[in-house]
């Protein structure tokens, strides 16, 4: 469900499904058609389970700061499909989409794609137009059989490997892990943050049958006391409006990313860009005391927590929560709770959304309830002196917000 892409492929008569139909045979067939837009481009290549759009943003800030001009494709769409496509940080214009489309159409590509793989040669389109310096290409879901795998970048990227997606990417890490190994390339560099030692063999493994280079988060970089230290480089990070433990290793990923796909970067710029880069909906505070997260899995969950002690010491916070229910909706709270004074349960617009009577069952916390009272001037106003945070499916965050 990508909002507002059924009014263009209506416009311009391209059908595709809207069903996940993971492989990579009929993007390349595409891509055929269209030229191969892929091929000219500078890329860096993000998978993982966590901190994938984190790191992008660190990215594309750090690069603009260098007067680098960017590309990037994310997931999912915050407001509409424009801002899955984004130029040098703006989503792309209705103008530029139709530009897209025309040479989709043109091509014959009607009835040979899904949703994501069609928008993903959007993308591609779009970049080989547009000519931006780099092209920061995050994977939909997975690695191995992700739409966005037609590539081979500067450099590989896995900020994070968990349990996630577990009826397409497998039910133990070392599944997942291989599913988010397969953006590995032949003889390019890979940089990855901390992981369970089961993702890490499988990503070893990868590494050496593709010749790779591998930099570990930890071992080969690292940041210490607000300086990343990575090789030669160093550089003290004073300021960062991302925030959160787990933020600043998203930062220093990102900059080690940056410094393997061989860009030369400056101190000071660098301090600059992650000083200013943010993402709509990780720990955005939106109204005094309110905020918005869009935690949606364990690992989200537990560093959400991790952000609220490190930012309010001692502090419980009130909690409203909506969620899909292909998520590990237990386990998810389970990690909030340490943290938690209330939880607020709803149900919001989605077809694979949990009804709030659900999530309420799966809360192992006394005080709780559900409300059936969906308004952005209820959902995001506090109703006493403690913090509120709205958290779960980044599809429920952006109802309320648009």
């Amino acid at each position: 469900m990508i909002p507002k892409l059924d009014e263009y492929k209506e416009r311009f008569s391209i059908a595709s499904d809207d069903e996940i139909k993971p492989g990579l045979a009929s993007i390349r067939a595409a891509l055929r058609k269209v030229g191969n837009p892929e091929k000219g481009l500078r890329i860096i290549h993000v998978a993982g389970t966590n901190g994938k759009g984190s790191t992008i943003a660190f990215m594309e800030s750090i690069l603009k700061e260098h007067e680098f001009s960017t590309g990037v494709f994310s997931s999912p769409a915050l407001v509409d499909v424009h801002d899955q496509i984004r130029t040098n940080g703006k989503p792309i214009t209705p103008d530029e989409m139709d530009k897209t489309f025309m040479v989709m159409k043109r091509a014959g590509l009607s009835g040979m794609l899904t949703d994501f793989e069609l928008l993903t040669v959007a993308a591609f389109l779009t970049f080989e137009r547009v000519a931006p310096d780099f092209v920061l290409l995050e994977c939909g879901m997975g690695g191995s059989l992700d739409s966005t795998n037609v590539v081979f970048p500067l450099v590989s990227v896995i900020p994070s490997i968990a349990l996630d997606h577990v009826g397409f990417l497998g039910e133990t890490i070392e599944e997942v892990a291989g599913h988010k190994a397969g953006i590995i390339k032949e003889d390019t560099p890979v940089v990855v943050g901390s992981m369970p030692n089961e993702a890490m063999e499988v990503i070893r493994s990868k590494v050496l049958e593709t010749k790779s280079e591998l930099l570990i988060y930890g071992e080969d970089f690292n940041q210490l006391q607000g300086e990343f230290i990575g090789g030669s480089f160093r550089v003290s990070i004073k300021e960062r409006r991302m925030k959160g433990p787990h933020q600043a290793v998203n930062a220093a990923i990102a900059i080690e990313a940056l410094l393997q796909a061989k860009i030369s970067l400056s101190e000071k710029s660098v301090a600059k860009g992650v000083a200013s880069a943010s993402l709509p909906y990780r720990f955005q505070e939106i109204d005094d005391g309110v905020f918005i997260d869009g935690a949606h899995n364990p690992a989200a969950a537990k560093m959400l927590a991790e952000t609220i002690k490190s930012e309010f010491p001692g502090e419980k916070v009130d909690f409203v929560i909506g969620m899909l229910k292909t998520k590990d909706i237990k386990k998810t709270l389970e990690e909030l709770i340490p943290v938690a004074a209330s939880f607020t349960f709803i149900t919001f617009p989605h077809p694979q959304a949990a009804t709030a009577e659900e999530l309420m069952s799966s809360c192992q916390y006394n005080r709780k309830r559900v409300t059936k009272q969906l308004d952005d001037t209820i959902i995001l106003t506090k109703r006493n002196n403690r913090k509120l945070i709205v958290a779960g499916s980044l599809y429920l965050i952006s109802g309320l917000l648009n």
